[in-house]
C-alpha cells in the first residue's frame, strides 16, 4: 500500500522521493516507460507533480527522455558500467593520494567509526545502511583532499549517477550486495584506511583502485545474467 501524499507544497518532492525509490529498488524496472497518467495513478496525484518528478529525475540521470516517446528509466550497457568503474578508480585514486597526505586526524577517526559501523550492517537485511556508510567513507577521502576541488566535484557527478546505472539496471544489487563482497569489501576498505593513517599516498592510490576495480569487475560478472531481453 503507497503512503499517502502530503500537502501541496510539498508533493512534487513526494513524488519524487517515491518513483526514484522505485526506481532503486527495483520496482520501476531498467528501460520501463514511464507514462504520467499511470505514474499519477500509481502515487494517487495529479499529472502535474509527476511531471515536474520526471524533470527533477532526468537532471539526475536516473529517467531519460526520449524525444515524441516520452522517459523511460535509464537503461545501461556493459561498456557503461566498465567504464563508470574506469573512471572512479582513476578519480578516486588521485583523490586518495592527496588525501593521504591532507586528511586530518579528526577525519580518520570519522571513517574508523563509520568502518566499524559497515562491519555492523553486512547482508542483505542491511543493504541500505551499508550503502550510505560506504558512500560516507569514500566521501570522506574526497573531502580530506581540500587542494583538489575539481576533483571533488567530478566525483559528486559520478556518484550521483552511480545508484541509478547499476542498480535499477542489476536485478540481484538492487537489494543485496554483490555475491561475495561483504567481508572482502570490508577487508578493502580496511587497507583504504591503513594507507590513509600511515600518510601513504601510493598506498593509498593502490589500495582505492584495487578496491574499485575488484567491485567492478564483480558487477561485470553478473551483469548480463540479470539483464531481461
Amino acid at each position: 500500500m503507497e503512503p499517502k501524499p502530503p500537502q501541496p507544497k510539498l508533493l512534487r518532492q513526494w513524488v519524487t522521493e517515491r518513483i526514484r525509490a522505485d526506481i532503486l529498488e527495483g520496482r520501476l524496472r531498467a528501460g520501463e516507460w514511464l507514462r504520467q497518467e499511470q505514474l499519477a495513478q500509481r502515487y494517487e496525484v495529479s499529472q502535474m507533480p509527476v511531471r515536474e518528478a520526471l524533470k527533477q529525475l532526468i537532471s539526475e540521470g536516473l529517467v531519460r527522455h526520449e524525444v515524441r516517446r516520452g522517459a523511460r528509466v535509464v537503461s545501461v550497457t556493459r561498456q557503461d558500467v566498465s567504464d563508470l568503474y574506469a573512471c572512479r578508480a582513476l578519480v578516486e585514486g588521485m583523490a586518495a593520494r592527496s588525501a593521504a597526505v591532507n586528511v586530518t586526524d579528526e577525519q580518520l577517526a570519522e571513517m574508523r567509526k563509520v568502518l566499524g559501523q559497515m562491519r555492523g550492517h553486512l547482508g542483505p537485511a542491511h543493504i541500505a545502511e551499508y550503502r550510505e556508510l560506504n558512500r560516507r567513507f569514500h566521501s570522506i577521502i574526497s573531502e580530506s583532499a581540500p587542494d583538489r576541488s575539481f576533483l571533488a566535484h567530478t566525483l559528486s557527478q559520478i556518484w550521483s549517477a552511480f545508484p541509478s546505472m547499476l542498480w535499477s539496471n542489476v536485478a540481484t544489487t538492487a537489494k543485496a550486495p554483490l555475491p561475495g563482497r561483504g567481508p572482502n569489501d570490508v577487508a578493502e576498505h580496511e587497507a583504504i584506511l591503513a594507507a590513509l593513517e600511515a600518510r601513504d599516498p601510493d598506498a593509498a592510490e593502490r589500495a582505492v583502485r584495487a578496491h574499485i576495480e575488484e567491485a567492478g569487475r564483480l558487477l561485470l560478472s553478473v551483469f548480463e545474467e540479470t539483464r531481461e531481453p
